[in-house]
């Protein structure tokens, strides 16, 4: 049953700490790839050492996200946000003075295990903090400040490289952790799930199998996907998912109830998530290669001239929310997620290796709105198909799938460009990704399809009329 304290904070003060947060854990996905040479040149290391920068924190982040839920559920939400942004905080400070490449890495997998717990929970505090009548809008803004994270990382890490140092996109996040964890204690109100003992089974099956699977990604492309290493983790991982399937469905308190997937709302909501990040992920990766590699911008001109899409979201997010609130989110989510197929696909037909920003831009405007229309519909409908209770867990579940999708989209995308083309000359980067950005584009309008199953407005509404009147009845019958 879920529980809350008497000290609330307003929703206002849950909107800024939840997003904030959202923020730092978001951006620390990509924030360091435009970082790497310069990390090179101070810490040195080889190619396997810098991919490693980045997938420490992809993998740890992927693997503990449920975990992280189910310890909030348990043990306190706010009590666990505050921990899990206190490890954040203290392990960006560490990346920040690491001395060497080995320090650098081991820092970046103690900040996925704190982003970890921190990010399935901004989620729930939030939905506790706001009305029913609200919540599609404070999706929206929550939305728009994540989507800017991801879209914007490598020009964020580009930015203060090149301007500054490697080192400080890891302080940035140092006073955003300081000034959050008061506030955290003081704005939030506490809440559980439902009480029940934590599912040590499950989670070990689970996080055992998405280390293996997102090991297995992330490690294919540059180590081959015959090797060894590669086929173990992606077999044992898939073995263990399996598994942990078979156990939920037979446990009496899972970590994550097999049954939720029997809603419509949910399990269309999942798989149109997991799609969209396989082609977002992977399409930025490449083109903000393509605009520094092949066009020559410095990583700062190409974060600029990427803003008609990674700052849409700022802009359009908020609207989205407000329409997801009135019409629904099936059909808003559906939209965002087709217009970005289109505009992942005209860019894949602009593209050359001397091609003018102008024959760009409709691409990038077209992507940047289909982006701000998924991003908080797609909360809204992941947070309304399930109980308050389960709400912890729905997040950590979306989240995690999410960040597989990532993992997979720069792992197949990255095997396209390799297979199709390569770094010799701007020609061969553009014959390579060409063929990955229209692959993109055609998972991306799978997502779509996916979405168009959600069940319509008005049974949905049942559904979260339904998750509301629960904790009711259950205190009723207690």
């Amino acid at each position: 049953m879920s529980q809350q304290t008497a000290r609330r904070g307003g929703a206002a003060w849950a909107l800024v700490i939840t997003s904030v947060a959202g923020f730092m854990a978001a951006l620390d996905n990509l924030v360091v790839t435009t970082a790497l040479p310069s990390i090179r040149e101070d810490l040195g290391g080889g190619l396997h050492d810098l991919e490693w920068t980045v997938s420490a924190y992809t993998l740890t982040f992927a693997v503990l996200l449920m975990f992280g839920a189910a310890l909030g559920d348990r043990f306190g939400r706010r009590r666990l946000f505050i921990v899990g942004l206190t490890v954040f905080t203290g392990a960006s400070a560490a990346a920040a003075m690491a001395p060497g490449i080995d320090s650098l890495i081991a820092a970046r997998a103690v900040q996925g295990a704190g982003a970890a717990v921190m990010m399935p929970l901004t989620l729930t505090l939030l939905t506790a903090a706001v009305p029913v009548a609200k919540r599609g809008m404070a999706y929206g803004i929550w939305g728009a400040v994540n989507g800017l994270a991801v879209a914007s990382g490598p020009l964020v890490g580009g930015t203060l490289t090149e301007h500054i140092s490697w080192q400080w996109i890891f302080w940035l996040n140092v006073p955003l952790g300081l000034a959050l964890l008061p506030l955290a204690r003081l704005r939030l109100a506490e809440s559980h799930g439902t009480g029940a003992p934590l599912d040590v089974p499950g989670t070990l099956l689970a996080s055992g199998g998405l280390f293996g699977i997102v090991y297995g990604l992330v490690r294919g492309p540059a180590d081959g996907w015959t090797s060894a290493l590669v086929l173990t983790g992606l077999f044992a991982g898939g073995a263990l998912l399996v598994g942990f399937i078979l156990y939920s469905t037979r446990a009496k308190n899972p970590m994550l109830p097999m049954r939720l997937f029997r809603s419509r709302a949910f399990s269309g909501i999942n798989a149109a998530s997991l799609l969209m990040f396989l082609g977002m992920f992977g399409s930025i990766f490449l083109l903000s290669q393509y605009m520094q590699g092949v066009l020559g911008y410095s990583p700062t001109e190409a974060g600029l001239r990427m803003l008609p899409w990674t700052g849409m979201p700022m802009l359009v997010a908020p609207i989205a929310g407000i329409l997801a609130d009135r019409i629904g989110g099936r059909p808003v989510v559906a939209a965002g997620l087709f217009l970005q197929a289109v505009g992942l696909g005209y860019m894949a037909v602009v593209a050359t290796a001397d091609a003018s920003y102008v024959s760009q831009l409709p691409a990038l405007i077209v992507s940047g709105v289909g982006m701000a229309l998924f991003f908080a519909p797609a909360s809204h409908l992941v947070m309304s198909s399930v109980r308050p209770s389960e709400q912890g867990i729905a997040s950590g579940a979306n989240n995690a799938l999410r960040e597989v999708g990532g993992a997979l989209g720069i792992a197949v995308m990255g095997s396209i460009f390799a297979a199709q083309g390569g770094y010799e000359t701007g020609q061969t980067f553009v014959d390579g990704m060409r063929p990955a950005l229209v692959t993109g584009s055609a998972v991306v309008a799978l997502a779509g399809i996916a979405a168009l199953l959600i069940p319509t407005r008005r049974r949905t509404e049942r559904q979260a009329q339904s998750a509301e009147a629960a904790p009711v009845l259950e205190t009723a019958a207690h």
